[in-house]
């Protein structure tokens, strides 16, 4: 199993058919008698609604439904976080209905259903769906949302308050920063960024009227919890609703979220007798789709006078767009908690979230959700800190990590760090990105009438997610090895990880390997993909279920050889009879004892097993970004030329499929750091709502990347693993803003706030040139 098993760079099996276009995605997915469904959108960021009516629309050609709130009830998404204030009552939890009834908050907010037996003909009816609105003021500001007067978005919540929630003794911190020899302070914005992945929503929805069942095609992180929602919202028991998730191209956390339009099918479906489908459209997606990050930050450090740090003090306004979706409320909480003092013996912290609703597109968890932007604050904190202090922004860092002896660590947020050599990675960064010779780099760029700056961020995140995971390993007729997950993969590479880890411990051929995902008929139950939580979990299951099959292994061989069974050994996938040449393959006994008209007590199901795992701890994957760019002072334009990336990963199952998570994560956080804006007018109108205004990064925008890893194995998991999904998003937008600010020393720029694109750059520099 060495060229197979964990530590070996194969390369992904599900390529294979992807590549040559026989990957089956939801919009792939066509029924016998499949209608199509269109969404008529509010045009207005908030309005009232003085009514609606939907007869020309219904009398259109080819129309066969038209879906209103009259047709749904008090349908409306769920949050499964309830969230106390810092006074200790509990936060308000404004309805997201499935359909506006009498009023609507964003523009995208969804008003009607129009069915039609094309799309084209669903789409021409959707414009005779006449409106009467009273057009409101919006509010769409992060900043300013819960000033006095600002228009309100939710009555239950006045000044826009969504919640306002405390982490820390702020008493405490606050005398430790009236101790401190020096403070550091500094406002950031985090921007709001539209996910984006390759493949746009869709659904197709199917009802079976002999069994009253509903079937739902869709693209999902995990179809358990959409499973459940929509048996709510249909009035049927869970059994009577399946959700099939096919390929899937691209989740970062948005397509974990369920969504008002899978219910729209589900029921136009069931009243029509017939197949239902939507799919989204580009412009749809940005006006629909879950968004991401939308901060406002002021945090503060408290050193002592030998530049150690005292206390960490963050104050965040979150936007939360106009509802919630699934997780919000605790992606600026919790989640960001986590990792909130980075990897710094942080002594004392402080940590407040008021989060504000909005006139916009809701915003929940995207690809790292709260990591990236507790790293992002600490880790921009660390450089302007070492400024003003007069040190040298590495030795202030390694002053103040935590050591390897100090492990396991408890954090000032709560965090047990269970493993980290935090130096002994960035010195090998510092080694590989060639630190020491870049002035001599600078002074050549200087010479073309390039800024050029180098910049690092040491990260480190803590997976999460359900600690409780699935999974059942099957031999099949057809001497196949199934195995039934309950992760969801969006493009990682599951299907290849997964097999390296079963082939390693049972010792089957990881070519007769097959993964089972995305059905939750045949998978009950299932944690989910995000969080970078599946190999952490699932890797685990699989192994426990695996040790299962080698017990049954046992038990049988031992009644196929007439032995004991502790006489039975096993070992590179084959049992034997110590002290005797008797020996048999898990594959061939597996077939035999399929083939037994008696089985003997505790194999009625063959070698089939299943294990349920529950995690008693989550890891926390670390590690080194160094960027260094080059700025163009005339046009402002920002190129990086150099990207070094060194992780500690534990231990790695696959390389190849780790450099390909890394690489991905660290484009989308270069995205959020150069170019991807989010931007409302006044109104809350989407001024970016395409690709021809929103910009998301390019090949040629980037360098090659150098990548590598560090291994220290963690002791959180017997498999040894951390996860590594999120970690390049986490790391890189620190690592790129530090660099910026450091090409641009020269004019005395402390901070730059993301997105720093080209025009912001050309006035900055402009401005500081003319004083």
């Amino acid at each position: 199993m060495a060229k197979f098993g964990i530590g070996q760079p194969v390369r992904r099996v599900e390529d294979q058919r992807l590549v040559v276009g026989r990957g089956r995605y939801t919009d792939d997915i066509n029924l016998p008698g499949q209608a199509y469904g269109v969404v008529v959108r509010s045009p207005h960021a908030h309005a009232r609604i003085r009514s609606i009516d939907v007869s020309r629309a219904r009398a259109a050609p080819g129309v066969l439904a038209v879906l209103t709130a009259e047709d749904l009830g008090e349908a409306s998404i769920p949050c499964f976080i309830p969230i106390t204030n810092r006074d200790g009552s509990r936060a308000p939890m404004p309805r997201h209905p499935v359909l506006c009834r009498d009023r609507v908050r964003y523009v995208g907010d969804k008003v009607a259903f129009v069915v039609a037996e094309t799309k084209a003909q669903a789409r021409d009816a959707a414009e005779l769906v006449d409106i009467d609105w009273d057009v409101l003021e919006a509010v769409v500001d992060t900043a300013s949302a819960l000033e006095p007067g600002r228009p309100q978005v939710h009555a239950e919540c006045p000044n826009n308050i969504a919640f306002d929630w405390q982490y820390g003794d702020p008493d405490k911190v606050a005398q430790a920063f009236a101790q401190a020899a020096r403070v550091v302070r500094l406002e950031l914005v985090n921007n709001r960024l539209v996910c984006n992945p390759m493949e746009p929503r869709a659904a197709v929805a199917s009802w079976d009227p002999s069994e009253g069942k509903l079937t739902l095609y869709t693209c999902t992180q995990g179809g358990w919890a959409f499973r459940d929602v929509l048996a709510g919202h249909l009035g049927l028991p869970k059994e009577k609703v399946r959700v099939v998730t096919p390929d899937v191209g691209g989740g970062f956390g948005m397509k974990a979220m369920y969504y008002g339009e899978y219910t729209l099918c589900a029921v136009a479906a069931r009243k029509l007798g017939r197949p239902v489908k939507w799919t989204a459209e580009r412009s749809e997606s940005f006006l629909s789709d879950s968004q991401g990050r939308d901060h406002v930050t002021l945090a503060e450090l408290a050193f002592d006078a030998n530049n150690h740090i005292l206390a960490m003090r963050v104050d965040v306004i979150a936007n939360m767009g106009a509802y919630y979706y699934f997780y919000a409320p605790y992606i600026p909480t919790g989640a960001a908690l986590k990792v909130l003092p980075g990897v710094y013996d942080v002594k004392n912290l402080s940590y407040r979230v008021r989060a504000v609703f909005t006139n916009t597109v809701p915003v929940d968890a995207y690809r790292g959700a709260g990591r990236p932007e507790s790293i992002y604050c600490i880790e921009r904190l660390m450089d302007v800190a070492a400024a003003e202090l007069g040190v040298d922004r590495i030795e202030l860092r390694r002053k103040n990590f935590i050591r390897p002896d100090q492990m396991p660590f408890k954090t000032a947020a709560g965090e047990v760090y269970d493993s980290g050599e935090f130096a002994r990675v960035m010195d090998k960064a510092l080694a590989r990105a060639e630190w020491e010779s870049f002035p001599a780099r600078r002074a050549a760029a200087q010479a073309q009438g390039k800024l050029r700056g180098i910049g690092l961020c040491y990260y480190i995140e803590s997976t999460m997610g359900d600690p409780v995971e699935h999974a059942s390993v099957r031999f099949t007729a057809d001497d196949w090895v199934e195995v039934l997950v309950g992760t969801q993969s969006n493009g990682q590479g599951h299907e290849t990880a997964y097999a390296q880890v079963l082939a390693e411990r049972l010792g089957v051929p990881f070519e007769r390997v097959r993964i089972v995902q995305g059905d939750t008929d045949l998978i009950p139950r299932g944690g989910g993909t995000g969080g970078s939580r599946s190999l952490t979990a699932e890797g685990v299951a699989i192994c426990e279920a695996a040790d299962r099959v080698i017990e049954k292994g046992k038990l049988a061989a031992a009644h196929l050889f007439e032995a004991a069974v502790a006489d039975i050994t096993f070992a590179d996938g084959t049992f034997r009879v110590a002290g005797t040449d008797k020996a048999i393959s898990v594959l061939e006994l597996a077939r035999q004892v399929r083939a037994m008209t008696n089985r003997p007590p505790g194999l009625e199901d063959g070698l089939n097993a299943s294990a349920r795992i529950e995690l008693g701890a989550w890891t926390f994957p670390n590690g080194c970004h160094i960027a260094e760019v080059e700025v163009e002072p005339e046009t402002g334009v920002v190129r990086i030329v150099r990207y070094t990336v060194v992780d500690d990963f534990g231990v790695v199952v696959n390389p190849l499929l780790v450099e390909g998570q890394v690489h991905g994560g660290v484009v989308q956080g270069i995205g959020q750091a150069l170019y991807e804006q989010t931007v409302y007018d006044a109104s809350g109108q989407l001024l970016t709502g395409s690709f021809m205004d929103y910009c998301l990064p390019r090949a040629d925008n980037l360098p090659f990347f150098d990548f590598s890893t560090v291994e220290v194995r963690c002791r959180n998991n017997p498999l040894g693993v951390k996860g590594c999904g999120e970690a390049g998003s986490v790391g890189a937008c620190a690592a790129v803003i530090n660099a910026l600010v450091d090409a641009l020393s020269p004019f005395g720029v402390r901070h730059v706030d993301m997105p720093a694109v080209p025009e912001k750059i050309w006035r900055l520099t402009r401005a500081r040139r003319a004083a």
